[in-house]
């Protein structure tokens, strides 16, 4: 057991990516988290102060936040002094606990918009229906970009091969994406459909005939262990082994080499996944742990090209693309009012390449009968705008079948944004490659002391670009904080405003940001 206090006036950020909606964390703060079997989204078992101080563990922990005190379960927690200020404590930690990979990751993930089929398709896409969406992206006027095909073009879980019926003929589908200018990814998650032994036996015993008893994850017993995940209950793979990895690996090289496939999103592996809890036939064998089989997960996708993650326990410092956590369509309750501080979070545990969800949130049950009322054509654009300039954007829902024609000009012209700020933000992209530091910070990351640690509606692109978007129904106009210096408008009139708090226009298709000049 280890407490440590805060000190007056100390805010703290870190931990899961999903806690960012919570933070900063402060004296009145009351919170709990136990890194050990549920960690979500990006997790790194630290936190990072204004006043430089890092607290950090090599192992997980469990944390209670109260009465202006943090405590911890485990007395490996170290508290370190960083510095003056919340940029200081992310500099010692990153320095000096997830030093960064320089490995440069493609351009094509920054320089355009992302598209993905799950809020068009959910469970069911198809080579048509792919083929067509990938058209219609172009035919009104979108860039191309990287594709990715969720969940369902595969069989059964496990099966990592197209679905014939879905897709009879991938390579050509594959080819004319391609000649449109696309990357193709492919959703994956370590999973095996359990439906008998003689199916496991048999795909285990084509790869490795006399290993078949060793391939999987496996309880303390020795026997396949079967986990309850969102879509059911599965056998997995057991990454922290090199039979499954390989195993893997020959089934992702065969989709890339048979078909042209350019990578894939890496779903599934939560921590949380092999939680005591989650493994209904036994436990864990002896000094095998939830974090070590998502960090083996993780680890594994970093060597292809074309890669994403949403799920990663210390992932910080990697060259990982990571993918915020599903926002629901809403104004509140984790909808786009989480988007902006979740994403501070996420740069300040060390995973600076943001993608956020899908523009218009990705709960697919709003595109049900049951809750086709619910849809607000002005979140979906207001989510765009608070897109626009995150390092990635990503598509799914089509702008051009959910919305009005004037409503469409309005995403479009976000996505134009995006595609038009491309050279800066791959500059970005190298700065951090070589620092190590968020492209997307906090006020209070690069103005201290001012008074900014609150502010969770406003971002900074790096030093000199701010972004204010509208995250409140309704609203036509906001106040925005003005750091010091002059900053000039590049969504009005190029109005320049001075240090402190201004009201600016906001009418709905306009995202309020600035430069610094």
């Amino acid at each position: 057991m280890k407490e440590i206090p805060m000190l007056e006036n100390e805010y703290w950020w870190g931990g899961s990516t999903l806690d960012g909606s919570k933070q900063p964390f402060c004296k009145e703060t009351s919170h709990t988290s136990d890194f050990r079997t549920v960690c979500h989204n990006q997790t790194m078992p630290m936190y990072l102060s204004n006043k430089g101080r890092v607290i950090w563990s090599d192992e997980p922990f469990k944390v209670t936040i109260e009465n202006g005190k943090f405590t911890f379960d485990s007395d490996e927690v170290v508290l370190e002094n960083g510095g003056s200020t919340l940029r200081d404590a992310y500099l010692y930690a990153m320095r000096h606990h997830f030093p960064f990979s320089h490995k440069k990751l493609p351009e094509e993930f920054f320089k355009t918009a992302q598209y993905n089929t799950w809020m068009q398709f959910t469970y069911d896409p198809t080579e048509e229906g792919v083929l067509r969406y990938a058209h219609d992206i172009i035919d009104h006027g979108y860039k191309p970009g990287i594709l990715i095909i969720d969940e369902g073009w595969h069989g059964r879980y496990g099966v990592w091969e197209f679905d014939k019926l879905k897709f009879p003929d991938p390579k050509r589908m594959i080819d004319e994406l391609h000649g449109l200018g696309f990357k193709v990814m492919l959703w994956v998650v370590p999973y095996v459909t359990a439906d008998g032994l003689d199916f496991l036996h048999s795909t285990m015993r084509l790869f490795n005939p006399e290993n078949y008893d060793k391939q999987f994850l496996r309880t303390a017993d020795g026997k396949i262990a079967i986990i309850s995940w969102w879509n059911g209950y599965s056998a997995a793979l057991d990454m922290t082994k090199q039979i499954d990895r390989d195993y893997l690996d020959s089934k992702l090289q065969h989709l890339m080499t048979a078909y042209g496939v350019d990578g894939f999103k890496f779903d599934g592996g939560h921590v949380m996944s092999y939680a005591p809890w989650s493994i209904i036939n036994g436990k864990l064998p002896e000094g095998l742990t939830p974090a070590a089989l998502n960090i083996a997960w993780n680890e594994f996708g970093e060597k292809y090209k074309f890669h994403e993650y949403k799920d990663t326990y210390r992932g910080g410092g990697k060259a990982v693309i990571q993918r915020l956590c599903d926002r629901n369509h809403s104004w509140d309750r984790e909808g786009i009012n989480t988007l902006i501080p979740v994403a501070i979070t996420q740069g300040l545990v060390g995973h600076p390449y943001i993608c956020p969800d899908m523009i218009g949130g990705g709960e697919w049950t709003y595109r049900t009968p049951e809750k086709a009322h619910l849809f607000d054509p002005e979140l979906f654009v207001r989510m765009a705008e608070c897109s626009a300039l995150f390092p990635m954007m990503q598509f799914s829902w089509a702008p051009w079948e959910a919305l009005s024609e004037e409503y469409q000009t309005y995403v479009l012209k976000m996505a134009e944004l995006h595609a038009g700020m491309a050279d800066e933000i791959l500059a970005l992209v190298e700065n951090t490659r070589l620092s190590g530091e968020p492209m997307l910070r906090s006020l209070e990351y690069n103005y201290p002391g001012h008074g900014y640690c609150k502010i969770h509606d406003q971002f900074m692109l790096g030093e000199d670009i701010m972004a204010a978007p509208v995250v409140t129904k309704g609203v036509k106009e906001r106040e925005v904080v003005f750091p010091e210096g002059s900053w000039q408008s590049q969504s009005g009139d190029g109005t320049v405003y001075s240090e402190g708090i201004h009201t600016v226009p906001s009418p709905l298709g306009t995202l309020p940001w600035f430069r610094r000049v």
